[in-house]
């Protein structure tokens, strides 16, 4: 096995970074792996305007670490009240790249998601004619859908039709979880591509549920059966340009995860790349990270592939059992505490010179 490794600086196609004062150790975390991110608008309120989205930029900008030209990419929430005026505001401002679909009720903050797709479609008519790429939460949220199948449910019932109705609609299917994700991508012609997160590489639900739930691995879409696990990994490690890298690194306080109602999100921005790292090497396909992580993302959304590069090296390091968790470092409590994705544990490689 290679020793170190050097790549285009990567992006991360996927990305929660909340607001507030939890804001500033956030993109830090993300700015020293990542020159690029998709930010997602899943707030309270949620970012449904150009309005928004630039007073939401600002906002990142003024806590983006002086040696760092981290670049967030910003998008809108799609509700079923989205206009196309609200699409082609959005196209003309520059820095909102994507709208967001979050069925209602899919997870964190999607309360005021879509209802019914159809109620979209003057929106998403707009987003085709303008080459403005619609990111889907695919989920199926109805109370009698088994929840390990949200996602087979959501191809065959929105996803297929709306592929049919849209030929030319750049989709990104995001943070996918089966083999049936895999599948529908592979084989159809229609532009659409699909992100898979890192944990979903790692880790299936025998990881979150065997000798205990474990708070912590739970996230939403849910990990699913070992065969999903395998099916994404041959995927993301394949070289297709079809899918790329989104951590969907969500956090959220210790005491919103250990708790009888516990929220869903992992927290990964702490060492996205290296743990993508670690799948590939599993996989024995570490040449094929550089497309993933750094060009394939690139190409689907028109932009310049990274000039600067990054060397990751074979060095193992030991995860903090949390970090802070909002700007109050006097406050040690759960309330103030993050507890990132294999906390306590060792990872495997490291970007050179941290």
């Amino acid at each position: 096995m290679p020793k170190s490794i050097t790549i285009h600086a990567p992006d991360d196609w996927h990305l929660h970074l909340r607001d507030g004062d939890v804001l500033k150790g956030l993109v830090a975390h993300t700015a020293e792996r990542f020159k690029r991110a998709i930010v997602m608008p899943n707030l309270v309120p949620p970012i449904t305007s150009v309005e928004m989205a630039a007073e939401y930029l600002d906002r990142i900008l003024a806590v983006v670490p002086d040696n760092s030209d981290f670049e967030p990419l910003m998008t809108l929430y799609l509700t079923d009240n989205t206009t196309a005026q609200t699409v082609f505001n959005a196209h003309q401002s520059c820095f909102v790249k994507a709208f967001k679909l979050y069925p209602a009720g899919a997870t964190t903050n999607s309360d005021a998601g879509v209802s019914d797709i159809k109620k979209c479609y003057p929106a998403i008519a707009e987003m085709q004619k303008l080459g403005v790429p619609l990111l889907i939460h695919g989920e199926i949220t109805d109370a009698d859908i088994d929840i390990f199948e949200r996602e087979q449910v959501f191809i065959e019932r929105v996803l297929k039709p709306l592929c049919e109705d849209f030929p030319e609609l750049k989709i990104v299917f995001e943070h996918i979880t089966t083999s049936f994700a895999v599948d529908f991508v592979n084989s159809t012609s229609h532009p659409i591509a699909a992100t898979i997160t890192a944990h979903h590489l790692l880790m299936n639900r025998n990881h979150m549920l065997v000798g205990g739930i474990r708070p912590h691995y739970y996230c939403l879409p849910v990990l699913k059966h070992q065969q999903h696990q395998q099916a994404l990994i041959k995927a993301a490690t394949s070289g297709s340009e079809k899918f790329f890298l989104g951590t969907d690194s969500a956090p959220h306080a210790q005491n919103k995860k250990e708790t009888a109602c516990g929220c869903a999100g992992m927290y990964t921005s702490h060492a996205a790349i290296e743990l993508y790292a670690e799948a590939f090497e599993r996989a024995d396909k570490l040449e094929n990270l550089e497309a993933f992580s750094s060009l394939n993302g690139a190409k689907f959304y028109g932009l310049p592939v990274n000039s600067e590069k990054l060397t990751l090296v074979r060095e193992s390091w030991d995860v903090p059992e949390y970090y802070q968790f909002g700007t109050n470092e006097a406050d040690n409590t759960s309330s103030h505490r993050l507890i990132p994705l294999f906390a306590g544990e060792q990872i495997n490689w490291k970007i050179n010179g941290n």
